[in-house]
């Protein structure tokens, strides 16, 4: 799948469930104990608005074990060099990071991570809200460095109104592990599947093998389409009016 796809299932998958995912009780590393959900209370219009922006960048995040994606000039050579590192470390694209075993380590690390350092966690804010801003087509097409400026500028900005309106992230691990799962998903659906069980080598692919074409005219001219009217309903069903 391409990038601005994979972004929107994470983004319709957050609007769709958070909800829900919120009362699983999670472990508080800061205060040993176990909360009764992941918010005290509900999720405020704001902080399930940014959970879906975060999302659709933590359904970025398997992509960059791929050095010559768009998503790897984001930030410039600071993600560049990021995902030289995962590729290298992920044995090449599509390996570990397309998997269950990642997209769990990925929610769960990002989880006691955020809890016990705020800055970590407002590093990993910023990289997502990056990744899913690069993913639907934020830049100036042909520039990279212009790109990633524009990125930049654009993701600093997201971040200090979510810091304004007082966004907390007790959900961050959870939106980084759905994200995760759902490109997982979402690669499956492809011609050539993905390593879902890493480590071991056999590649699923969902029942029905509709085998998409990643940029091909279904996924551009049907499933964009589909799946942005899916996340404009989801917002009127969330955020209308009772």
């Amino acid at each position: 799948m391409m990038g601005h796809s994979h972004a929107m299932t994470g983004a319709i998958a957050w609007l769709g469930l958070a909800p829900g995912l919120a009362a699983i009780p999670l472990f508080n590393e800061s205060s040993r104990y176990i909360d009764t959900g992941i918010m005290a209370t509900a999720l405020t219009p704001v902080e399930l608005i940014a959970g879906a922006i975060v999302c659709a960048g933590a359904a970025m995040l398997p992509d960059l074990d791929h050095p010559s994606a768009t998503i790897a000039q984001t930030f410039g050579p600071v993600t560049w060099g990021l995902s030289k590192a995962v590729n290298w470390l992920a044995g090449g694209h599509r390996g570990m990071t397309h998997s269950l075993a990642f997209a769990l380590a990925a929610g769960i690390g990002v989880h006691l991570l955020a809890d016990a350092y705020p800055i970590a966690r407002d590093i990993v804010v910023v990289l997502l809200v990056g990744l899913a801003l690069r993913a639907i087509g934020i830049g100036i097409p042909g520039k990279k460095l212009g790109s990633a400026m524009v990125n930049i500028g654009l993701t600093a900005g997201l971040f200090v109104v979510f810091q304004s309106m007082g966004v907390g992230y007790a959900w961050l691990g959870l939106a980084v592990g759905v994200g995760s799962f759902v490109h997982v998903l979402g690669d499956c659906m492809t011609e050539k599947g993905c390593p879902v069980l890493w480590p071991l080598r056999a590649r699923f692919l969902l029942p029905w093998k509709m085998g998409i074409k990643t940029g091909q005219k279904f996924e551009q001219k049907i499933l964009a389409p589909v799946l942005s009217v899916a996340i404009i309903g989801l917002l009127f069903w969330r955020l209308g009016p009772i």
